[in-house]
């Protein structure tokens, strides 16, 4: 692997709150909910600058190879409220559950995830080759977010008004892992098009890691990132939803789930590297309608179809939604034939949302 390409693999740093919502909690009335959300904008800032520094040096997480083993290696580390990482190692592979529930959580959350990649696509860890998953939990003080930072996962504790600690909800550690699988496959660039579809790609995933979790059919899938997450105070029901982008919640002070479902409502903006937050919802109601169309379990055929077109080589780093549906489809044919279930049910979705198949 040459040097350039190890850093461009690695300059990532994904959070799951988007900032729109974080931007919104800063302007509050309520003193210590404006200091807490600006907080976690100012700690979200440096880490992103910081990430691009380290990367440029082309660090490259080192790949332990552990021959034969289809399980998971899992290490939880306990920030103890700083921000120095990894923080201090409190559970590995194979330890008895502890007292401090984050812990466990966060490392059962890193074994869904493993279990749906191998179970229902093959993949032995994130990279494919059985990569170590590490994740730290009690990271800073009331950190409303929580983040893949190229190497790792890292959990806030929520400030327990507008966030709850980020390790309740399983789609989220799901969502926030993918990303690393997309950083070992089509490595999409985090901005604009390419860069929902990032995002995209970790809400199907973490979706599709709940509902094996929780062994639902697509039918019976609440399709909701993040439930359970938002606080007490808040109007809302999660995240996002993939059902119905735009409707997860709609509160006083956070405003409303800005998400379109289509092109017809793509949102132009320069903040959220182009609204990478924001316009996923696109590419993800196509998923929605994808998996509610094939019925069944989400993951045995519209998620092997994601998977496909995600791993297959052929997805550029800088592709754009329109390229996505064409690769989509032509992955759906490749696999289950042409003119079948699946060849409609790709048409129809990207249809829905107003993507072009053509060219």
């Amino acid at each position: 692997m040459n040097a350039s390409h190890t850093h461009h693999r690695h300059s990532f740093f994904c959070t799951v709150v988007p900032p729109h919502l974080l931007d919104k909690a800063a302007l509050s009335a309520d003193a210590r909910r404006a200091d807490l959300a600006q907080r976690t904008l100012e700690r979200d800032a440096l880490l992103r600058t910081r990430r691009r520094v380290t990367t440029a040096r082309g660090i490259v997480p080192a790949l332990v190879e552990v021959p034969g083993q289809d399980g998971p290696s899992r290490t939880i580390y306990d920030a103890q409220h700083r921000t120095r990482l990894p923080g201090k190692k409190v559970r590995g592979e194979g330890d008895p559950v502890g007292k401090d529930a984050t812990v466990n959580r966060a490392y059962a959350g890193l074994g869904a995830t493993y279990e749906l990649f191998l179970q229902g696509f093959g993949r032995r860890s994130i990279d494919g080759s059985g990569l170590p998953l590490d994740a730290t939990v009690h990271y800073s003080e009331d950190y409303n977010n929580a983040f893949w930072d190229g190497q790792q996962m890292v959990f806030g504790d929520g400030d327990g008004d507008l966030f709850l600690d980020f390790t309740v909800s399983v789609d989220v550690i799901g969502h926030e892992l993918t990303h690393g699988v997309t950083q070992y496959t089509a490595n999409l660039t985090y901005h604009g098009q390419s860069g929902a579809l990032n995002e995209s790609m970790s809400d199907v995933f973490g979706s599709l890691i709940k509902q094996h979790s929780l062994e639902q059919t697509a039918d019976e899938a609440d399709w909701l990132i993040g439930a359970g997450l938002l606080g007490p105070n808040v109007t809302g029901v999660a995240l996002r939803s993939m059902k119905a982008p735009g409707t997860a919640y709609d509160d006083d002070e956070l405003g409303k789930d800005p998400q379109p479902a289509t092109m017809d409502d793509y949102v132009e903006t320069s903040r959220d590297n182009g609204g990478v937050h924001i316009n996923s919802g696109i590419p993800n109601h196509a998923f929605y309608v994808v998996a509610t169309e094939l019925g069944g379990k989400a993951w045995e055929r519209a998620g092997q179809i994601w998977y496909d077109t995600l791993t297959g080589g052929q997805l550029a780093s800088d592709a754009d939604f329109a390229d996505f549906a064409r690769l989509s489809t032509a992955a759906a044919v490749t696999r289950f034939g042409e003119g079948g279930a699946e060849h409609q049910a790709l048409q129809k979705a990207w249809s829905a949302v107003g993507v072009p198949l053509a060219g």
